[in-house]
């Protein structure tokens, strides 16, 4: 495994000079990568598919959890699932017998190259009078937020899969006690990804919105949102008040016992007064409306570093008022989140680059979400979200309108941003936290632009320059993946020695050069690798 330093990590680049972060916004897909069914079959999903899901790449293909809406009741639901449907809202019922708004099941698709996908019939669940769907069985019948992931270390075949979905108690008549009476989280393990066994309902009566769940640094870590001071959520803001939107983290080392105590992921600043905070508030008069933290944080471990992104929510109260972004935060630990500090409330990818799907004669709001859906295959980094048309909380409206589609957004390989000079600046310098020396088999590997005016320096943690560790240039070029070498030596014969060292960058602008470093990898060599 590489130790990655991705140039938006401001903790392992924490010394600078004359240099500053430059974005690198991803190139947006516009067509959707998966679309719900047509209105006019029995699908479960012909009124929206929804990317509070995963993307994961398995062997040699792709696969897709994600969770439906469908028209009208499924007349074949057993009475235990029948019953988790007594108590609907009345927003969500149609216009017109039939129109009624349903959420769930959760859903399974896969594909060959993550752009053309094919909903399988898996034969699991009896959907108004066909097993011939995609639907997954499962004890609840309203779900939501299908976090799935690939967990090779666990030695048991049978929990190969984890996931964790929501679900939602409130609607249940009479009560299922097991259940409780909010929306929460239940935990589950397969063999297959497609066979599921419930483990167990860890936070039953505790509100639990999420949308990843990833293993970094030996735990599980879930990542969810909480609305701050409200009497379902648990969570208060300062002085035990109120708040927008915000992240917070579950986690684990065993995926089975899950403590019942949580951590603050990734907050944004509150209005100065506390009239202006909570959700569905407008703000002051004048004012732009409060940003908040949509469904927490959709992360993605990396080795050593975790990239997520996070809804950038602009609220309102009126609900079909509100449009949603996707920022770009980073983490060392895969709790704390962060955004990069130069970056800080800019919208990553922005709702107008990712719009939902347009209708006619009509202007509605676009709301981007994320889930696990971040991954890097070959030379490219994929972001996978949903994109959902937000239509209000009309009923006919719903009916006639609601969609939601799994887009698909790209970046050159770890291509977040890059590290290059100030505009006005012809030189200056970035430097890392101290890296640790493995031996001989080390290689320091730089994924840059313009690295002709690119030198590397080693230094030992106390900041003193290695002898023999200036002057280190890219051999290659430009590209992802090109070793530094010292004259000929390799990084791991300039460190020998020593414990621990820094790397200085030296960027110089000159000859048509403009440096620029998205990442560095200290990788093992095993033969020879083209990527890190």
């Amino acid at each position: 495994m590489a130790e990655t330093l991705l140039a938006i990590d401001d903790i392992s680049w924490p010394l600078r000079r004359r240099t500053c972060l430059y974005l690198n916004r991803p190139t947006v897909r516009p067509e959707p990568v998966l679309s719900p069914s047509a209105p006019d079959t029995p699908a479960p999903d012909n009124l929206a598919a929804h990317f509070y899901g995963t993307v994961l790449r398995d062997g040699g293909r792709y696969r897709m959890w994600y969770y439906a809406c469908h028209r009208g009741l499924n007349p074949d639901w057993p009475p235990r699932q029948m019953q988790q449907l007594a108590r609907q809202p009345a927003w969500l019922r149609g216009a017109a017998n039939g129109d009624e708004v349903y959420q769930g099941p959760l859903c399974y698709a896969e594909s060959e190259d993550g752009l053309v996908w094919v909903k399988p019939n898996l034969a699991q669940v009896r959907f108004k009078g066909s097993y011939d769907n995609n639907a997954l069985a499962l004890p609840h019948t309203l779900v939501s937020g299908a976090a799935v992931i690939r967990d090779d270390a666990d030695p048991d075949p049978s929990r190969r899969y984890k996931m964790v979905y929501q679900y939602f108690p409130d609607q249940t008549e009479p009560p299922i006690a097991a259940f409780g009476n909010l929306p929460s989280v239940a935990t589950a393990v397969s063999s297959d990804g497609l066979a599921w066994r419930v483990l167990g309902l860890p936070y039953v009566n505790q509100f639990v919105e999420h949308c990843s769940l990833i293993r970094h640094g030996g735990r599980y870590i879930l990542h969810s949102q909480v609305f701050p001071g409200t009497g379902w959520s648990g969570v208060c803001t300062e002085g035990g008040g109120r708040g927008g939107r915000s992240g917070i983290a579950h986690w684990t080392y065993d995926f089975d016992r899950w403590p019942d105590l949580w951590q603050w992921s990734l907050a944004l600043p509150e209005p100065e007064t506390s009239a202006g905070r909570g959700s569905g508030v407008d703000g002051s008069a004048g004012a732009v409306s409060p940003r908040q933290v949509h469904l927490g944080v959709g992360a993605a471990s990396f080795g050593n570093v975790c990239v997520g992104l996070y809804g950038l929510w602009h609220d309102r109260a009126d609900f079909g008022a509100i449009q949603a972004d996707l920022g770009l935060v980073v983490s060392n630990d895969g709790v704390r989140f962060r955004e990069p500090g130069a970056a800080a409330g800019q919208a990553f990818i922005h709702r107008d680059d990712s719009p939902a799907v347009a209708v006619a004669g009509r202007c509605f709001n676009t709301i981007l979400c994320q889930g696990n859906g971040i991954l890097n295959v070959g030379q490219e980094t994929r972001i996978y979200h949903g994109r959902w048309r937000n239509v209000g909380q009309q009923a006919a409206d719903i009916a006639a309108y609601y969609r939601a589609d799994v887009a698909l957004a790209t970046l050159p390989r770890d291509r977040w941003g890059a590290l290059g000079l100030n505009p006005d600046s012809d030189a200056g310098a970035v430097c890392s936290v101290p890296l640790a020396v493995h031996g001989r088999d080390q290689e320091l590997v730089i994924n840059g632009d313009g690295v002709a005016g690119l030198t590397v320096e080693l230094l030992d943690e106390r900041m003193v320059p290695v002898p023999d560790g200036a002057g280190g240039v890219v051999v290659g070029g430009d590209g992802l993946g090109n070793p530094v070498r010292w004259r000929q030596r390799g990084f791991a014969e300039v460190a020998a020695g020593r414990p621990l060292v820094r790397l200085q960058l030296r960027l110089e602008r000159g000859g048509g050069s403009q440096p620029r470093v998205y990442a560095a990898y200290l990788r093992r060599v095993h033969g020879r690798e083209s990527t890190p």
